[in-house]
């Protein structure tokens, strides 16, 4: 995806979003149904997506996505340490480009994970949501300890009258695209890879906040972003080139997400110098795409070195977001 279209990605605004099943209501119109975390709503996604889309304008049939927070390895395991690519804000504003008309986020707790498969089929998508399909992978399981299969599924369907479609392993294995191989890449510093799989820029969002104000005193004053969740993935300590749009005008910057080690600090900051912003932008709540890397993060000697290889990085993105263009 280039630039421009990235400029006009979160346009859509039709998605309906609920925060839980009980919240969801419709017209009585029947539903094509998907369920999973869709963590980056990436490529490997788009053939779920798309079918989805297709089925309900052939049908007038309204479609939902069903996903839950917090993520179930959080409770099922306790894993607070996971970090993800979308916050659900960022989720639901990708799902809407997608055309999806519902996004619903259930509270995923040990109570909803001990409802058994037949109990979810029949309580949540047939007598909540109003299911005609489900169209699912075909590795995806269900219930109390994960204990239904696709298999289950279809004889749900067949009991309770509604449709299964199965995304084959041919067609999965055909994408090769995770969220788990999106994250490595990030992890490792590699956005350019990171974006091929997503098929937008990575982004990330956040307000701005006063910092030390050291940046102003060396020719680069930064914005220093707070992100506006915890558990989103930040891309490997390092210099990134990166784009913002503020009041519908784009801008580009380059960012550090980091220690500063060449200041003495020791807590990791992200922090961006925009080329072309002169003034204050306190408290402004902004996106920030990843459109390339510059490099790993490094102590120098000193400031007066520091300020040599900023002036080279600077350099080097203005180079890189004039091919772009």
């Amino acid at each position: 995806m280039t630039i421009r279209n990235y400029l006009c990605f979160f346009n859509e605004n039709i998605l309906e979003k609920y925060n839980s099943i009980l919240d969801f209501k419709n017209n009585k119109s029947k539903t094509i149904i998907t369920i999973g975390t869709f963590d980056g709503v990436h490529l490997g996604h788009k053939s779920i997506l798309e079918k989805m889309k297709n089925a309900t304008l052939e049908n007038t049939y309204e479609s939902i996505v069903l996903t839950f927070f917090p993520h179930p390895r959080m409770v099922l395991q306790q894993d607070s340490s996971i970090k993800l690519l979308n916050t659900i804000d960022e989720k639901g504003e990708l799902l809407d480009k997608f055309g999806i008309d519902n996004l619903i986020i259930h509270p995923f707790d040990a109570a909803f994970s001990n409802l058994s498969a037949e109990e979810f089929v029949k309580e949540i998508l047939v007598d909540k949501l109003n299911i005609h399909k489900i169209i699912i992978g075909h590795d995806h399981r269900f219930g109390k300890n994960r204990s239904a299969d696709i298999n289950d599924l279809i004889t749900f369907g067949k009991k309770y009258d509604f449709e299964v479609e199965q995304i084959s392993a041919k067609e999965i294995d055909e994408i090769a695209i995770s969220s788990t191989k999106i994250r490595k890449a990030l992890l490792e510093g590699n956005v350019k890879l990171a974006n091929e799989y997503l098929g937008y820029p990575y982004f990330i969002s956040g307000k701005v906040i006063e910092g030390k104000k050291i940046g102003r005193t060396i020719g680069f004053p930064t914005a220093n972003i707070l992100l506006s969740e915890n558990y989103k993935l930040l891309p490997k300590n390092g210099v990134y080139i990166v784009s913002c749009e503020i009041k519908k005008v784009l801008h580009f910057g380059m960012m550090n997400i980091g220690k500063n080690p060449t200041l003495g600090d020791n807590e990791q900051t992200i922090e961006v110098h925009f080329f072309d912003i002169k003034e204050d932008i306190y408290n402004e709540n902004l996106q920030i795409a990843f459109l390339g890397n510059i490099r790993e993060e490094h102590k120098f000697n000193s400031i007066t070195e520091l300020q040599t290889q900023l002036e080279k990085d600077k350099a080097f993105s203005l180079d890189f977001i004039k091919n772009l263009k």
